[in-house]
């Protein structure tokens, strides 16, 4: 699983790519956070469909956001408010409570979160 801030970094070479290169043929992510990447990366000027030719080279898996994702993540909104997490980052969290799969991220903020048994692994 990957958090769009851990793909981010892979993409542009940032800190952290080191980490989440050797991951990539089990990357899993939501169409959801695809969304967010693909966002992110016009900010970047980067046209939208070469955005996702860079996500489809590097994830091997996207998962749509189904109805008990979509629960999961609200849910979780009343308990990472505090936090800042957004739509996207929950559905990331919810995908990976789904498939009982670790989480890859950038974002130290989610180093606070306790989720158990969602494991959640900052790349920096």
């Amino acid at each position: 699983m990957r958090d769009v801030s851990a793909l981010l970094a892979l993409i542009q070479n940032e800190q952290g790519a080191e980490v989440v290169r050797p991951l990539l043929k089990r990357s899993v992510m939501s169409a959801v956070n695809v969304s967010e990447v693909l966002t992110a990366l016009q900010r970047v000027e980067m046209l939208p469909k070469d955005a996702l030719a860079s996500v489809g080279d590097v994830i091997q898996c996207i998962m749509p956001f189904d109805i008990e994702q979509a629960q999961y993540a609200a849910e979780l909104q009343p308990y990472v408010r505090h936090k800042g997490l957004s739509l996207g980052d929950r559905a990331c969290i919810a995908l990976g409570k789904k498939l009982q799969a670790p989480i890859y991220t950038a974002d130290k903020i989610w180093g606070e979160l306790q989720l158990d048994p969602i494991v959640i692994t900052l790349i920096r």
